[in-house]
């Protein structure tokens, strides 16, 4: 490595110090404030007025400070299936256009951010009654730190070759936008499907990462085919951004994250096992089950696959599992849990249209049934043959031990549960408490935790947050971008015009939201269509948290199913298996959820029958 090298490597390295240490206090401070809310009002009956909003003010930052770690990991949501098939020059190539698209997305809005910031200053906060710009100052200085690792990175990962071909390509695309701005204005409509199709939709398949593929489409649309101010678009993000509900998101990561290092999860898996491991496909019942229950707590697609594979995995194989059989599964069984609670992609439709958080909760969880009934079929067929002389069969007395272990965490989704229903702490507030509880549980009860991985912990919860809350923010102002086009009345027409009723509408929502979840993934999809559908499918007479399920569990078919769901992949990383050995036996377990998602729709009774 060259000695210019060898200095970026090391700017790189303490500049990210100085990131990840505050993200990583951020969570905690986030974590401890809310806390103190639930314990001020509910035990000492004395709320803490401020809590929230000082909570808010914390989240803002914290949310800026992971995306700026999520850059400099690479760790931004991106849709690769395109790019991965190219030669490595050509990867390479693209992974600098991609990173020079991000820098310009920066470029462009480092100035609107800091008017946006310097306005919200005139603004006094009502509780703390301090300037709006202690909160409003986390947009531009992210922002600033997000373009300065975007520079590094170019410099240090690409060659110079793929590099400057990055820089030119990006620069002469903006540059013949620039020069033909004049032409934009004589559009109209067209400006959507040049700036939201052509660049937007564009630049995700060419590989940049989401958050910035929106921002591209949203800032040239708003820049050249309107006369809105450019603060508006921060604006917008920070709306987006902002909603107290979302500060579940790195919560629950976080919670999820305990859950596998306290060895709770290792616990259910263990105790599924011990009831199902001797009958033929038990462990594959188990796999189902343990995520199901795992899905529960965490919240996290990624963090419940990586808990439950390495526990299973080995025995599966030992008994004749077939790699891609296990991927195909573990994958189907991401799809299957999308709603169970607390899942993100609920939340998220909560903050976005209104609709009752604790509704979503209770009405996820019976229609996640119903897929993992789909599912088991699927195994029971394939599993026919399955030799089991050889497997042990646990006494009563051995189950009853692996349940007497498992029984704190099998109590967690249950603790939580009961903490919203009976008022005790929010959505929001109540991840804090399963925080606590097992963290509880596994200091006291399993006697596991280790220190060392909470610092590596807390800053990859902030990282996987700012990735997911970066895409909310911009998505949010793209969805306000279409409304004041006019696009989302022409789509409630054409919706609300289908043949066919409320049926058509939600065979049609199923087809779009399953390609839209392989695409752009279920939160940004959620953020950016369902202010748009939902209020159209309310006035056709379809209950919201009804809706809410449909469109959920297609988003989650779409994001586990290859060729190019994000989640399949995810999967195959997680189990370390090549992505072409689980297509074909993926193909039966997708046609059992989506068999499994037309009865979800037709009977509604199975997503509000609880409620």
């Amino acid at each position: 490595m060259s000695p210019e090298r060898r200095g970026l490597a090391r700017l790189d390295a303490v500049l990210g110090w100085l990131v990840e240490v505050p993200a990583a206090l951020l969570v905690l401070a986030d974590i401890v404030v809310l806390f103190a809310g639930v314990f001020a009002r509910f035990v000492l009956h004395r709320p803490l007025v401020w809590s929230d909003e000082l909570a808010s003010i914390l989240f803002i930052w914290l949310a800026m400070f992971g995306a700026v770690i999520a850059l400099r990991r690479g760790e931004h949501m991106r849709m690769t299936a395109l790019v991965t098939r190219l030669s490595p020059a050509g990867r390479e190539t693209f992974e600098a256009i991609a990173t020079c698209a991000a820098l310009a997305f920066l470029a462009m809005v480092i100035w609107p951010a800091w008017e946006y910031a310097s306005d919200e200053g005139a603004i006094t906060t009502p509780a703390l009654e301090i300037s709006n710009l202690w909160r409003a100052a986390a947009l531009p200085t992210g922002i600033a730190l997000m373009a300065v690792f975007a520079l590094l990175r170019l410099l240090r990962q690409a060659s110079f070759r793929p590099a400057l071909q990055g820089a030119v390509a990006v620069a002469v695309a903006v540059a013949a936008f620039w020069f033909g701005r004049s032409a934009f204005e004589d559009l109209g409509r067209l400006n959507l499907l040049v700036f939201f199709v052509g660049v937007a939709a564009g630049s995700v398949f060419a590989g940049i990462p989401i958050a910035f593929a929106f921002g591209l489409g949203t800032f040239g649309y708003l820049a050249l085919g309107t006369s809105t101010p450019l603060p508006v678009i921060i604006g917008r993000m920070d709306e987006g951004m902002s909603h107290l509900i979302l500060l579940a998101v790195p919560l629950f990561v976080f919670l999820g994250l305990l859950i596998e290092m306290t060895g709770m999860a290792r616990a259910m898996v263990a105790f599924l096992a011990g009831l199902l491991g001797h009958v033929r496909g038990g462990l594959s019942y188990v796999l189902v089950g343990a995520m199901y229950l795992v899905s529960g707590i965490s919240g996290a697609k990624a963090a419940d696959m990586a808990a439950v594979a390495p526990a299973l995995f080995p025995e599966m194989k030992q008994r004749g599992a077939e790699e891609g059989e296990l991927v195909a599964l573990l994958a189907a069984t991401g799809a299957q849990t999308e709603t169970v609670p607390p899942s993100l992609v609920l939340i998220t439709i909560g903050s976005a249209t209104g609709v009752s958080i604790a509704a979503l909760f209770t009405g996820g969880l019976l229609p996640a049934v119903v897929l993992g009934i789909g599912l088991c079929f699927v195994v029971w067929r394939r599993s026919r043959g399955e030799d089991v002389s050889g497997v042990v069969r646990a006494s009563a007395g051995e189950i009853g031990k692996l349940f007497a272990i498992a029984l704190p965490a099998l109590a967690l989704p249950f603790v939580i549960r009961a903490a919203v229903v009976e008022g005790v702490a929010t959505a929001t507030e109540v991840s804090t408490l399963g925080i606590v509880y097992t963290i509880a549980v596994g200091l006291l009860l399993y006697r596991r935790f280790d220190w060392r991985r909470l610092g590596p912990m807390l800053v990859g919860t902030a990282s996987l947050s700012g990735a997911i809350l970066l895409i909310i923010g911009t998505a949010t102002a793209m969805a306000w971008g279409l409304t004041q086009s006019g696009f989302s009345g022409w789509l409630a027409g054409a919706m609300s015009n289908l043949p066919g009723g409320a049926p058509m509408f939600l065979a049609v929502s199923i087809l779009a939201f399953t390609v839209l979840g392989s695409v752009l993934e279920g939160i940004p999809a959620m953020v950016l269509f369902g202010p748009l559908l939902f209020p159209i499918a309310r006035s056709m007479g379809i209950h919201e948290v009804h809706y809410a399920m449909v469109a959920t569990l297609s988003m989650g078919l779409g994001l586990f199913a290859p060729p190019l769901g994000v989640g399949f992949y995810a999967a195959c990383a997680i189990a370390r298996v090549q992505p072409d050995v689980a297509i074909r036996p993926m193909l039966g377990y997708l046609l059992a959820l989506l068999i499994g998602i037309v009865v979800i729709a037709a009977v509604p009774w199975l997503s509000i029958g609880f409620l």
